[in-house]
């Protein structure tokens, strides 16, 4: 089954169960889906499907940031519930081991001696983590690793 499939078959179980927070999310990301598929003009991937959500928990977690800052706790908690849902429909993250080995990997692989390599360190990693990585930590750790 498709992911796009799942998320439309998820989506109506929560509405027959009348689960509000689920029914909301998964209506908005169907629209983000949908929205995509405007702009492909074709239906999308399961990759390009993953990404959409991957966008929207991104999406979510700064809200999450922004409320807490803005000491809204029962914004930020909303926002955080939000997140759960649609990180349910992501692959499992790496931990932070395997991040590490995954940027050794990349580093050997495309030979990089410095800083002036990230971005083809970077490019390479980001397609191997696929939506199972934070770019932002996976930046860091690359930047690490070239500067040591």
């Amino acid at each position: 089954m498709s992911l796009a499939a799942r998320i439309e078959k998820d989506f109506l179980a929560a509405y027959k169960a009348k689960d509000e927070l689920t029914v909301s999310v998964l209506r908005m990301l169907k629209a983000a889906v949908k929205n995509r598929q405007v702009e492909l003009m074709r239906p999308p991937t399961d990759e390009e499907v993953l990404a959409v959500v991957a966008k929207q928990v991104k999406q979510r977690q700064e809200s999450v940031e922004q409320f807490a800052a803005a000491g809204r706790a029962e914004m930020a908690a909303k926002e955080a519930a939000e997140q759960a849902v649609l990180e349910g429909y992501l692959p499992t993250r790496l931990t932070d081991a395997e991040l590490a080995s995954l940027v050794d990997e990349v580093i050997a692989a495309t030979g990089a001696a410095g800083m002036k390599d990230m971005g083809k360190v970077m490019s390479a990693a980001m397609a191997k983590a696929a939506g199972r990585a934070d770019g932002k930590l996976l930046s860091q750790l690359v930047k690490a690793r070239l500067s040591a």
